[in-house]
């Protein structure tokens, strides 16, 4: 007997905010005592098709083929419906072109978790990919005991707000609060910036560059950490480089493991959220370095400006703007917000153990409204 299926076709070891967000789901309720079952693609042929991570069974089903950032496994569904029939509630992670049939194939009832639009290329292939993640979205949504969204900013925003609008639940991203660590990547006395995460296009990095390159100050260090080698549909690293114009005070750290973001957080004075993709939701990483007093510059986007407007834990800039980064760096190099007062507000709104309450009780919810009552896993 599962007490959950979460769905979604990349998990570990893939790192990205949705497989982030699966992940600590999956092994945060399985340390509760759930049995938590997590079927995904085999997006690397290496991969074993089953095994045991951290408490979570962990199914993979054989990649067919490959398009952009999607795959295609023929046994996906088939084998979450298989898995659902003794499962008390299925949590599907969208968009995920699946996702519709997941929920129609589903013998449990099921909680979509609703993490963000789509962005695909302007090409014929990519507006075909869109229509088709949508139509998927909406269908799975009117399927779905609850769907969950990190904000009513962003859903009321996000192109699917109609979809997201039936029996939502605002439960925010899973944020962890990170203590200790040693300033290992700290390099002298002046300001320390940092980014986290995949260096793709998405992420605004190169405006980030350009902005930080405008600081006079020679003592300033710009961190930049996170995948560019493994990224599904590809990464603009050599873009980055090209911004970066042979300033040593840029420093690209790759991808670093979870063992040593305390490490790196601790080496901060600022950290930034430079995103130019509007259907970015929420922002984990910015909400980690506010919970350790690390005042945030993030990009004035439905949901990403949520943390820093609900916590005054930073600057809003504007989105691909170069000199908005350069200025809000300034301010934040003259005088920091209160980060203590800002750093408590933030744990109070996003720490880890609250939002898992939240996912748990929405599944307890939907469980019991499907006559799965709380109690009877099992």
């Amino acid at each position: 007997m599962n007490d959950v299926v979460i769905a979604l076709n990349y998990y570990r070891p893939y790192v990205s905010g949705l497989t982030n967000v699966a992940r600590d789901v999956a092994e945060g309720l399985a340390a509760r005592g759930w049995r938590v079952t997590v079927v995904a693609s085999q997006h690397d042929p290496a991969l074993p098709r089953e095994e045991m991570l951290a408490g979570v069974r962990v199914v993979r089903t054989p990649v067919a083929a490959r398009f952009g950032k999607g795959v295609i496994s023929p046994s996906f569904v088939s084998t979450i419906r298989r898995e659902s029939a003794n499962a008390r509630v299925v949590n599907i992670h969208a968009p995920m072109l699946e996702a519709g049939l997941v929920a129609a194939a589903s013998l449990a009832p099921v909680v979509m978790t609703y993490q963000c639009d789509v962005s695909l290329p302007p090409t014929l292939l990519g507006r075909i990919q869109n229509k088709v993640l949508d139509v998927s979205t909406g269908a799975a949504a009117r399927r779905s005991a609850f769907v969950t969204v990190t904000s009513d900013d962003y859903a009321d925003h996000s192109r699917m707000r109609a979809a997201l609008s039936l029996r939502r639940k605002v439960v925010p991203g899973t944020c962890h609060v990170r203590t200790g660590g040693a300033p290992a990547y700290r390099d002298g006395p002046g300001l320390h910036v940092g980014f986290l995460g995949r260096i793709v296009e998405e992420k605004g990095v190169e405006y980030l560059v350009e902005g930080f390159r405008a600081l006079a100050d020679p003592d300033a260090r710009l961190l930049i950490a996170g995948d560019f080698s493994m990224v599904a549909g590809g990464s603009v690293i050599e873009r980055v480089r090209a911004r970066m114009q042979g300033d040593t005070r840029i420093k690209l750290l790759g991808f670093l493991p979870d063992e040593a973001l305390d490490d790196f957080y601790a080496s901060l004075d600022v950290f930034a959220l430079p995103s130019v993709n509007p259907f970015e939701a929420f922002g984990i990483v910015q909400v980690e370095a506010m919970m350790r007093g690390i005042p945030v510059i993030a990009s004035d986007l439905p949901g990403v400006r949520q943390p820093v407007l609900a916590t005054g834990m930073g600057e809003i800039v504007q989105p691909r703007s170069s000199a908005s980064v350069t200025a809000a760096l300034e301010r934040l190099a003259r005088q920091l917000p209160d980060v203590e007062t800002g750093a408590a507000k933030a744990r109070a709104l996003y720490a880890f153990d609250a939002t898992l309450d939240k996912f748990a009780a929405v599944f307890d919810e939907a469980a019991a409204l499907a006559g799965r009552p709380v109690g009877a896993r099992g």
